[in-house]
């Protein structure tokens, strides 16, 4: 069946045309009457009956904010569906299934019912099986409707209030809006299970343990609030996207304390975009496939390696569905020695040193070369950005030169700073009218970040995802030499995070100049870099980094600081992180391939 989907984040009724002869549907067979008016719902918003859709796209042409589309709805799914926010607006079929001493792991694109799910499980928000008004279902009929699988003694549990529900929200910027107080004072409120001094520890917390939640940074309320989450005693713990802000050491610190959740018999689900931490810390993965903004179909519970597979695959065998037309491939490139030696030296820095008031920087000497992208891996507070404002010219050396005379540079910085009322218009017609490019290159690239479908916002109404993609987009447009672009992956969900990857990558490759990226996604980086510059010390005291080194060498070098090692995924080659003390790990570590074993090929 297919029906017109109303997006009402992107809707705005009172902008229209006048009176309520709205364009989008004046002219809908569904909606038209002998008067030729049309009903408006809640907000002014135009309101169409999906019964009546014909799917005919009138609405789709006439719209001027692309507020609506045009999907193809399952109908076989009618008698799954769990909550519909409107007769018109995003639906949800199915539902996650929380199982005792298990790690759910959920992936999906943004838009797609993640946090809907969450909401629903947390007790946030109460589903309505499709129904609304008179017809919306109390807690015996929602109880009855899922009898006999796990989620009805759940679903009991959440109406009598009885159950024990831990929840860490996705956005944790605003937490210091309703909780006020130092970080040791809130930690010791809640803690009721005791285990306060190891947790801190874990997370190293330590030294903001007498900071203000309000001038914390985000990686810091992140720790601070998965910290809170972790000393309450429950039942069921909910983490909606735990990694953001964090690097990969506090990633991983992060997935071993969730994994230990699961030891005691808690039923734990976690959204995660970063599928090497989502692959460590899971046992069971779901996966939410779909038209983002329109409808989310949760699949049948996987195991880990086959969800994910699945889930780079596009196509889900059991249920004989494929929901995107390519599959993910991950492929591993020779060292980049072998592939750059020849190629024009497009900049060299030499040895360097700068202080910024506690902290001090030491990098030793390096160049880049047309076709190279360098990744930057290190932990948060050793210098990766500091480096990016060494290039840029944003600061000086204390010690040292870099000579950036006749050097073009574009950079795509961590806190991304537009003006918040200009609109994606503006800039996406500064990216169509780029006379340095051809229109093949700016083509995949705005076809890449879907940023027509975002083009009637301005920069205040985006989510941080689409923020992210306009930014990277604007960077790649502007003609440079190098282009420095830092934490591009951050809010964007795994599909994206892969196709950037793919993006600049080939974008970098076609234009014959060089890119550094700073970025804390392993599976991104290995996605997207020939060579990598690691970054080592002390946090927020002392920062060191090595020369830039093939791809190999550099994640053996990081992966061994972070004490991990990885394998290559037979079916898909990417990376998965190994299990601690397993047989494969301690091979790895004993012959020194941290990053994954070599095969004959490579040799």
């Amino acid at each position: 069946m297919r029906i017109a989907v109303l997006d009402r984040d992107t809707c705005k009724p009172t902008d229209c045309s006048v009176s309520s002869n709205k364009p989008c549907i004046k002219y809908c067979p569904g909606v038209r009457t002998g008067l030729e008016t049309i009903t408006l719902g809640k907000n002014g918003f135009p309101y169409l009956t999906p019964s009546l859709c014909s799917g005919c796209g009138i609405c789709v042409k006439k719209c001027p904010f692309n507020c609506y589309k045009i999907v193809n709805v399952p109908e076989k799914l009618d008698s799954q569906i769990t909550h519909k926010y409107a007769l018109d607006g995003f639906t949800l079929f199915r539902m996650l299934l929380p199982s005792k001493g298990r790690v759910l792991g959920v992936i999906g694109q943004n838009g797609i019912g993640k946090s809907t799910a969450m909401n629903i499980l947390s007790g946030h928000l109460k589903m309505n099986l499709g129904l609304f008004n008179e017809d919306s279902p109390d807690w015996p009929e929602i109880i009855d409707h899922f009898k006999g699988s796990i989620l009805q003694g759940y679903l009991e549990g959440l109406k009598e209030k009885k159950l024990k529900l831990i929840h860490k929200p996705q956005e944790i910027t605003a937490i210091p809006k309703f909780v006020k107080g130092t970080v040791e004072s809130l930690l010791k409120k809640i803690d009721t299970t005791e285990k306060m001094d190891y947790i801190v520890s874990e997370l190293s917390l330590d030294k903001i343990l007498h900071r203000d939640l309000s001038v914390l940074s985000g990686g810091e309320l992140q720790r601070v609030s998965i910290a809170a989450a972790l000393l309450r005693e429950g039942e069921c713990y909910l983490f909606d996207e735990p990694s953001s802000y964090l690097d990969v050491s506090q990633r991983l610190k992060m997935a071993k304390l969730i994994r230990e959740l699961s030891d005691t018999e808690k039923r734990v689900i976690v959204i995660e975009h970063d599928l090497a931490i989502l692959d460590f810390l899971s046992d069971q993965i779901c996966l939410l496939y779909g038209v983002p903004g329109a409808y989310g179909i949760i699949s049948n519970v996987q195991g880990v390696r086959v969800g994910i597979n699945i889930y780079l695959n596009g196509y889900i065998k059991d249920e004989n569905m494929r929901f995107r037309e390519e599959a993910i491939q991950f492929h591993e490139r020779p060292p980049a020695s072998s592939l750059y030696e020849n190629s024009k030296i497009l900049f060299e820095y030499g040895d360097m040193e700068t202080t910024l008031g506690d902290f001090h920087l030491k990098i030793p000497g390096g160049e880049i070369h047309a076709g190279e992208v360098i990744g930057i891996l290190g932990p948060n507070g050793s210098g990766k950005t500091t480096f990016i404002n060494l290039i840029s010219g944003k600061i000086n050396p204390d010690k040292g030169v870099i000579d950036q005379k006749d050097l073009k540079l574009s950079v795509k910085t961590q806190y991304i700073d537009y003006e918040p009322e200009i609109t994606v218009y503006g800039i996406l017609q500064k990216i169509k009218g780029s006379p340095h490019f051809d229109s093949q290159y700016k083509k995949r690239i705005i076809q890449g970040f879907k940023l027509e479908d975002i083009e009637n916002r301005t920069i205040k109404e985006l989510s941080g995802g689409e923020l992210q993609r306009i930014a990277i987009a604007d960077c790649l447009t502007n003609e440079a030499d190098v282009y420095l672009i830092d934490e591009p992956s951050a809010f964007l969900d795994v599909e994206m995070r892969l196709s950037m990857a793919l993006i600049i990558r080939r974008s970098i490759e076609s234009i014959k100049k060089a890119a550094f990226i700073v970025e804390h996604d392993i599976i991104t980086q290995d996605f997207i870099s020939d060579s990598l510059i690691v970054f080592k010390g002390t946090p927020g005291v002392m920062g060191f980094s090595s020369v830039p080194q093939d791809l190999r060498s550099g994640m053996n070098e990081f992966l061994k600081m972070m004490n991990i090692t990885f394998r290559r995924d037979l079916s898909t080659g990417r990376p998965r992180v190994n299990k601690i003390n397993s047989n494969l790990d301690k091979y790895q570590r004993k012959i020194g391939e941290y990053y994954y074993i070599p095969t004959k090929d490579e040799d």
